[in-house]
């Protein structure tokens, strides 16, 4: 295993655990007041990365602030259903419906005219059986945490697009820190409008709040930043996945969450569906014709 695919392992436990820090903050913080201040935490902590990854490449500014509005407009509501979703639901059951974004992006692709070949229509379809298995209760009832986790990832799938349209012409880190203030700004305004935010309550969830704030934005961003120079993207994204499963772990070992064999086969699913849709695919090189004279 090479260092590059070290620090993407690493990121992906980050993220992973990250779930149980939001999910035990929830017990003595709002999730709007908690989103406000991870979001503020996490934009703190990108930009002393901006002395250290420099952006050489010029960019218009005008780019940058309407793309970060319309980004950090989707994290904010992306992470408003997750984390209000961590208060009805387990943080495994979180990780695993969040990271089925890895699946429905090429789905919402089709409606950008972005090709889907077999592989990924298998991984969604095997996905979608195991999310059925995961939530879907007793006359077709689901958790309403899982709903919200699943309202979430639409709008992660909605980010994924608008990034990966957004870093063709945009610096990453730019883009990260300015998303980050834009999600700050939403979810303040939020929580003073829904919540009542206290300090007292946000130093009772302090060590959450740097963990989610901090290690899972500035330290993990910085390592998939370091992971993905050397690392295909199929490679990155099989690794990345792995999320799901530290979420799990992450609730057994620190909240003693415990899944019935129901919800560890639709799990199971989900992550076969995930690794199916992101294998490697083998592309074939087309040998030069050779020029004929006549």
């Amino acid at each position: 295993m090479s260092i590059s695919h070290l620090f993407l392992w690493l990121t992906a436990c980050i993220w992973g655990f990250a779930f149980v820090a939001q999910s035990t903050a929830m017990d003595v913080i709002g999730p709007h007041t908690f989103n406000a201040v991870r979001f503020l935490l996490a934009t703190l902590s990108l930009i002393p990365l901006l002395f250290v990854f420099k952006v050489k490449t010029p960019y218009s500014k005008s780019a940058l602030f309407k793309g970060s509005a319309a980004a950090g407009t989707l994290l904010f509501f992306g992470f408003t259903f997750q984390q209000t979703g961590l208060l009805y639901t387990t943080a495994g059951n979180a990780g695993f419906i969040t990271s089925m974004y890895i699946v429905m992006v090429p789905l919402v692709g089709l409606l950008f005219k972005h090709a889907v070949d077999r592989l990924t229509w298998a991984g969604l379809a095997v996905a979608l059986v195991g999310f059925y298995i995961l939530t879907i209760g007793p006359n077709l009832s689901i958790n309403k945490g899982d709903a919200l986790e699943f309202a979430g990832t639409l709008f992660w799938t909605g980010h994924v697009l608008l990034i990966s349209y957004l870093s063709r012409f945009l610096p990453a880190l730019p883009l990260s820190i300015m998303q980050f203030a834009v999600a700050t700004v939403w979810a303040t305004l939020t929580a003073f409008t829904l919540e009542n935010p206290t300090l007292s309550s946000i130093e009772l969830a302090w060590w959450p709040l740097v963990y989610a704030g901090v290690a899972s934005s500035g330290i993990a961003f910085t390592l998939q930043t370091l992971g993905q120079r050397n690392v295909s993207p199929s490679s990155t994204a099989l690794i990345l996945s792995m999320e799901a499963v530290f979420a799990v772990l992450g609730g057994w070992l620190l909240m003693g969450e415990v899944l019935s064999d129901r919800a560890l086969f639709g799990c199971a699913l989900i992550f076969a569906g995930m690794i199916v849709s992101q294998w490697p695919r083998k592309t074939i090189k087309l040998e030069p014709t050779k020029e004929v004279s006549l």
